[in-house]
């Protein structure tokens, strides 16, 4: 165990400082989200009236859907490391050594998880200036169910960029995964009156189920129609920790190509 953890620790505190000596990746990370949110946001307020709470605005629905954005882009593109680790010879000095595979892969993708959550701070704080105000509690919330949609995405970004040496097929590969994942999480529109073919793509989207958390933290319950209860997104979005870091660790194990 303590092998365990000066290892995952050390692999941890490499991606932090990696990730704030590039300042570019802050600003890539955190910038065009919010271009986003203001943009579109702003282009559908007067014509998009999401949900049946009063007072709520398409700015305010959006808010949920572009923080998970952040997280989103943060924790799988900090995946990036493990190709670069590769190519300058890194990752071959850690995995020679005495270091259990379990250890590698849970510092890799908990340092892109924190990385994701320091990066939406920001972001919220910019929502204050907006008018979303949430509690203290429902931050707490907030934070804890995007860290656990990060870890899975860091997961996942794990297991691609393990098998690809290459930062632009990572590019590729995982744009045509992310966006996908994004635009039906219920992040641009509701679930409720899409067409039936959509709502099965929605219902089995595990970011929906973060979507979901979040909006039921922010507003009043019933301000949505067709939310899945809190238990259930908590349910899907534990386990969607456990899967791809299982899935993460057995990829690692299989050898390092």
């Amino acid at each position: 165990m303590r092998l365990f953890m000066s290892s995952a620790i050390s692999l941890w505190k490499r991606e932090i400082v990696r990730f704030y000596r590039d300042r570019s990746r802050v600003i890539g990370g955190l910038v065009p989200p919010i271009i986003f949110w203001v943009f579109i946001g702003s282009g559908f307020s007067g014509s998009f009236r999401p949900g049946t709470g009063d007072g709520i605005s398409y700015m305010d629905y959006f808010f949920p859907g572009i923080l998970t954005l952040i997280f989103l882009f943060t924790a799988v593109f900090s995946s990036i490391s493990i190709i670069e680790d590769r190519h300058e010879g890194f990752l071959q000095s850690v995995l020679v050594a005495p270091v259990p595979r379990t250890a590698i892969v849970f510092g890799k993708v908990f340092g892109s998880a924190t990385l994701a959550l320091i990066q939406g701070i920001p972001f919220l704080i910019i929502g204050l200036a907006f008018g979303i105000s949430p509690e203290v509690g429902s931050i707490i919330k907030m934070m804890l169910i995007l860290f656990g949609a990060s870890f899975s995405l860091a997961a996942i970004g794990f297991m691609l960029a393990w098998n690809l040496d290459s930062t632009q097929g990572f590019h590729a590969v995982m744009n045509m995964f992310l966006i996908p994942m994004w635009l039906l999480s219920g992040a641009l529109f509701p679930r409720s009156g899409v067409p039936q073919w959509l709502e099965w793509l929605v219902t089995l989207n595990p970011l929906t189920y973060t979507v979901s958390a979040l909006q039921q933290v922010l507003f009043k319950p019933g301000t949505f129609e067709g939310l899945p209860s809190s238990g259930l997104c908590a349910l899907v979005n534990v386990a969607f920790c456990l899967v791809t870091f299982g899935l993460a660790v057995m990829v690692s194990q299989k050898g390092e190509n």
